[in-house]
Formats: structure tokens, sequence, C-alpha cells
């Protein structure tokens, strides 16, 4: 069996896994008929969500115009659309500066106008609008305790979406335009309400759903914000609303296709793909202990699947914060806790998030294979001490095991590939 290096293999995947999440590829087959007296305005959200302008840029045949607000650094030109950018994944005022132009931009718009909504993950941040008589701080506080409760992405959403202005369908609930949502889904399950906290498009969660959240996952949030949430005014609107009766929606790109582009390419090198799942969730160290012990039933016994072979999943794992001071996203919490299941053996791993940046560094993820966990105690680390402190990036930037990519102009959440070499090389 011929094949790249094992590094470069797996790059190859995650390349060929994002080309498919490319909006200048995925947008054109799912855009709305222009309006016939109207305007048609952008608005947007996501770190993707400037790439997704300028490729809508090149495909609309009218004139357009419009806004949408990306994270620091994920910018890029545009002829007509405004890019706006601000801070992923804790909020500035940059952010509150866009949620309200994307606001001023659709709310004195008619019936004749169109909205085209491009939204992607990292919206949720990057849309702070904060209730009436609250503060960005406020908003700080519950994501920052959101993002450490090691809830899934669903449950989070559910809070944000009642404690804002904008979102759970209510920047859709300004206009009398038509809103046609394009979408780019970074969620298990792909429900487009739950991308971004689903700012154009509302679901049917409640602010009972919000306060059950909040009690399963014993958040600690300021009395002041959990009376608010508990009240009529954090209801958000629920999808039967006529404001929303014509309005559409499409998942134009999503894990399921990013996965299936990889698994091709690996079959086209002779090593056979399984995909295990597109939506797996839950804690970060959990899901890799499952995959790495696959990976070696695979390696030492041919079971359940023949070595050879190449495993791949996507979904959006979750890190439950117990200690501050540590360094490093969700991939690489998972990386760093499969180390051990595949140490000696003939695997190696990428797990890398889709939009290039895991957590708050400049890395999408990091390498891995079955001489890593030696490494790092060779180095005078121990595995389970840098999990305890959720440092795993200071041991791969150690290894030299970083994988960085640079904004990527999507966002279809995280790619695992877990290769498992036959036993005769």
């Amino acid at each position: 069996m011929k094949l790249l290096e094992p590094r470069d293999f797996l790059r190859s995947l995650f390349d060929v896994a994002v080309k498919a999440a490319d909006p200048a590829l995925s947008l054109a087959a799912h855009l709305p008929s222009p309006p016939e007296n109207g305007r048609t305005v952008v608005i947007g959200a996501g770190k993707g969500s400037a790439q997704m302008a300028r490729a809508l840029e090149d495909l609309w045949p009218d004139p357009l115009t419009g806004t949408v607000v990306t994270r620091y650094g994920y910018g890029c030109a545009t002829r007509s659309i405004e890019v706006l950018e601000a801070s992923h994944p804790v909020p500035d005022e940059a952010g509150i500066t866009a949620a309200q132009r994307l606001l001023d931009r659709i709310a004195s718009l008619s019936e004749n106008d169109l909205v085209i909504a491009l939204i992607c993950g990292g919206g949720s941040a990057l849309l702070p609008a904060a209730p009436s008589g609250f503060t960005l701080e406020d908003e700080i506080e519950l994501n920052s305790t959101l993002l450490a409760s090691g809830a899934p992405i669903s449950a989070m959403n559910a809070v944000r979406k009642h404690f804002s202005r904008i979102k759970g369908g209510r920047l859709a609930a300004v206009t009398k335009a038509k809103v046609v949502s394009l979408v780019i889904s970074d969620i298990p399950g792909d429900n487009p309400a739950l991308i971004s906290s689903g700012p154009t498009i509302p679901d049917r969660t409640t602010r009972h759903d919000a306060l059950r959240v909040i009690k399963q996952y014993s958040l600690a949030i300021p009395d002041r914000v959990l009376d608010f949430i508990g009240s009529s005014d954090a209801d958000a609107p629920q999808p039967e609303n006529p404001v929303f009766s014509r309005n559409l929606y499409q998942v134009i790109a999503s894990a399921r296709v990013s996965l299936e582009a990889a698994a091709a390419l690996a079959r086209s090198s002779g090593i056979k793909a399984h995909i295990l799942s597109d939506a797996i969730e839950g804690e970060a160290r959990d899901v890799a202990a499952v995959h790495g012990a696959i990976a070696a039933e695979i390696a030492r016994r041919n079971q359940p699947f023949v070595s050879g072979c190449v495993l791949l999943s996507g979904g959006e794992t979750t890190v439950t914060v117990r200690s501050k001071g540590g360094r490093g996203g969700r991939n690489g919490e998972f990386a760093l806790a499969l180390s051990p299941w595949i140490d000696g053996l003939d695997v190696h791993a990428l797990v890398a998030d889709t939009d290039g940046i895991d957590g708050s560094e400049e890395n999408a993820g990091a390498f891995i294979d079955g001489t890593t966990a030696r490494r790092i105690l060779e180095n005078g680390m121990d595995v389970r001490d840098m999990l305890s402190r959720h440092d795993s990036y200071s041991v791969f930037s150690m290894l030299n095991d970083l994988f960085v990519t640079g904004p990527t102009g999507t966002n279809v959440n995280d790619f695992r590939a877990i290769l498992i070499l036959p036993h005769q090389r």
C-alpha cells in the first residue's frame, strides 16, 4: 500500500473536508430569487460569514448591500457588503456595535424587500445584545459560565437566546421583509435554530427549558440575570409567530458532507474509511477514551474493522473546566486524552476544529501518534496532570505537534481522523 506520510495524509483529509464546506461551492445551489420590486440586504454572523458574503457577491445577479460580523482576523475583502469584526469567544463592545448594526440594517425594510442571512458557527459570542437594563459584563459572565459548564451547545444556546435582544429569531422579527437564512452547520444534528443561537430562526425552546439547563448544570448565574430569564420578558418568539410566515432557511454545508468528502479521498488512496458519526457530543476526554479503545482494538485484533483504515467523526465535544491556568480547546483536550490509548501502536490521529481555531489559541488542533504519550513523559510531564489543568496547548506546543491552519473561512465543527496502519507496512 502506497501512502503519504501519515501526517500529510491526515492533513489532506482535513483540507478536503474544509473545501467541501467552502461557501463559494455550497452557496450557488441554494440562492433565493431576487425580489421583483425591492432591495436585497445581507446580514450575517459567524467565523465564516465574511467568506460567505464574498461568495454571495460573486453569485448574486443584482445590487445588494449589507453587514456581516466575524471574529477578529477572519475578515476578507468584499465589494458592497460591510464586514465588521468582534471578539470571540468572549464578547466585546465591538460585538455590541455590530449587533445593533444588523438590527438597524433591516428594521425599516418593507414587504417588497429581501433579507439574506448568512449564518455560521461563532455568532453567539459575536452578537452580544443583552436585554434592556443589563450590560456587556452581564453577558460576558453568563457566556463564560456556559463555556466552562460542559453543557452541550444545544443547552447553552437555550440559555443564551433567553438573555438577548437578537438571538432566538429576534433579529428576523424586527423586519417586514422576507428573510432567507443560508446556514453552515456546526451543530450536531444540524438544527439551524441552534447555530449562532438562531438570530433569524426561532425554535420551540422556552425560558422554562433555559431554567432547567441552569439547574441541571448547577450554573452559578447572578440572581438578577436568573430572575430575568425566569420572567415573561425573556420569552423568545415561537416559530408559528406570523412575523416568520414568509421566511425560509437552508443548511448549505454540514459536518456530514465534509466527512463524506474525507472518506472518499481516503478510499481513493486505498484506505478504508469508516464514519463513526457526524454528531458526537460529550466530555472531550470521555469521547477520546471511546475512540481510543476502538482504535486499539483494530490495531491489535483487526476488529471491529481491519487495520489499514481511518476512523472519521465530527460533532462537538465539551470540556468542563475544573481548574484555571491551562490553555487549549476541546480538540487539544481530546488529543491529549487519546494519546495513552494508542501508546506504542502504529496509529496516527489529527483532531482539529474546521474553523482553524481550537479554543482561544492560534492552533486548529493537534497531531498525535503512538509515540506521543512516551514523549510527554520524556519531557517531564504527565498526561493526567496536564488534563487536570486543561493545558493541552502547552503539551503539543512543546512537542511541536500543534496543527495550525489560520482561518479557514468556514466552520462545520470538529474533525477527527484516526489512521490505523496495517500490521505489515
